[in-house]
């Protein structure tokens, strides 16, 4: 017998054994025990494989079954964890009698923790179609899983497959809602459950597209831009009310963006480009008023108020990709995404147009250097820097293995590190545009 890692390590995780086990004539089970070290720090949950062989000499007395490989998994009790659907997707017959629905506890167990479940219409109707639900689920310490039990209604009429959701909300005890916070539940009908794995791929696509943020109609994004947190009022809370209070005029202006229904994606995509290009020509302008009012140089306004004006709006996006992936990957490709978008709609097409025009009146388009290049070499260095951090983040048990959150002190510490190097790279530039600092260019 031997143990294999996984993404636990032996000697870090669990004690490795390496041993020959007998069984004696007539014994037929056998226990092992390999030790789990518990190191009190907060990590994900990890696995590693326990591997049976039988020694050459007993090749010819004895034979090893099919399964000979186990897999481990070491659950982290350190911390409340996320709770979420194992599945995004649920396949049941009409005639199945109830739906089980499982929900997993992962990346921690420690204490006794709660969640609340509701059913939604999305095809299916609630009482004609399946019972409805609104409930607790409670989690014991140590406790890793439940299930949900949903009474399909068979009403023996032929129809076609019928969808609803069920969603996770208000967890208590320090738990949080993990990626899968709803699940959608197809209801096949029973005379065409033969075709059931044809038909999944075209499932999930049009089940996931009806849960999705983005609306089908121009009605229903202003409908949704009108209402506070998208109509959902019943988890609605006063910040929601407050937020919705500032943000009600850019909500409705942006309603105006045409829904991905219409020309395939194609003329969302193009009009929000053009939106972007109008906030950033806005947030630009008057930014630079400010920085006049107050006496502060072109490059230093550039780079604080107009980079925060644009950059904000991708801050949001960029924690709702760092929420629903397990690593920092999509939150950096968002910012780094977005940022580029900026630079090229404040910088580069002005630049592009600029150029096109001097040329066509045979005159040079030239752009003076000034404070741009000590700037873009201070905030190089900070992105080197921030991006090293990251990646000890992802690979140091310090850090909990996590680039983004985490344990409590190493995830603050870490949050008050990058403002820090932010503070630096605004201050060198402003000593640096105001001759406090020499730079030859």
């Amino acid at each position: 017998l031997d143990t294999i890692d996984g993404t636990a390590t032996a000697g870090e995780d669990y004690i490795k054994l390496s041993e020959e086990f007998v069984m004696e004539s007539g014994q037929q089970e056998k226990k092992i025990t390999i030790h789990v070290i518990d190191d009190n720090q907060w990590e994900p949950d990890e696995t590693f494989f326990v591997k049976l062989s039988l020694p050459e000499s007993e090749e010819n007395h004895a034979k090893v079954g099919s399964k000979t490989v186990a897999l481990v998994t070491i659950i982290n009790d350190d911390e409340p964890g996320y709770i979420h659907f194992e599945e995004p997707i649920n396949l049941v017959k009409e005639s199945v009698g109830k739906a089980e629905i499982k929900v997993a506890r992962v990346n921690g167990a420690d204490g006794r923790v709660s969640v609340h479940y509701r059913t939604k219409d999305i095809e299916a109707v609630a009482t004609r179609d399946y019972e409805p639900a609104d409930s607790e689920l409670v989690f014991e310490h140590g406790e890793i899983s439940k299930i949900i039990a949903i009474p399909i209604i068979n009403d023996l009429d032929t129809e076609k497959d019928e969808t609803f959701a069920v969603e996770l909300y208000n967890p208590t005890g320090g738990a949080t809602i993990g990626k899968h916070g709803r699940t959608v539940v197809t209801i096949i009908n029973d005379d065409n459950y033969i075709t059931m794995a044809n038909k999944m791929a075209s499932l999930v696509q049009v089940d996931i597209d009806k849960l999705s943020v983005t609306k089908t109609t121009w009605g229903q994004q202003f409908k949704d831009a009108m209402t506070v947190n998208g109509g959902d009022l019943e988890t609605a809370k006063f910040l929601h009310y407050v937020g919705h209070t500032f943000s009600f005029f850019w909500k409705i202006l942006f309603a105006f963006v045409p829904p991905t229904s219409i020309a395939g994606g194609w003329l969302t995509f193009f009009v929000s480009l053009l939106f972007i290009a109008i906030l950033t020509a806005v947030v630009g302008d008057v930014a630079a008023i400010f920085g006049c009012l107050v006496g502060l140089k072109d490059s230093i306004t550039a780079i604080s108020f107009v980079a925060l004006g644009t950059s904000l709006p991708d801050t949001f996006a960029s924690m709702i990709a760092a929420k629903n992936s397990k690593t920092a990957d999509d939150a950096i490709g968002n910012v780094t995404g977005s940022n580029s978008v900026n630079v090229f709609l404040g910088l580069g097409l002005p630049w592009l147009v600029a150029a096109v025009y001097w040329e066509s009146k045979n005159l040079p388009f030239t752009v003076k250097a000034g404070d741009l290049s000590f700037s873009v070499l201070v905030f190089s260095c900070s992105c080197i820097i921030g991006m090293i951090l990251l990646t000890l983040r992802r690979f140091l048990g310090v850090f909990g293995k996590a680039e983004l959150g985490g344990p409590t002190i190493p995830k603050y510490a870490c949050s008050a590190f990058f403002v820090f190097l932010w503070i630096c790279y605004l201050t060198l530039s402003g000593l640096q545009a105001y001759g406090h600092i020499y730079w030859a260019t």
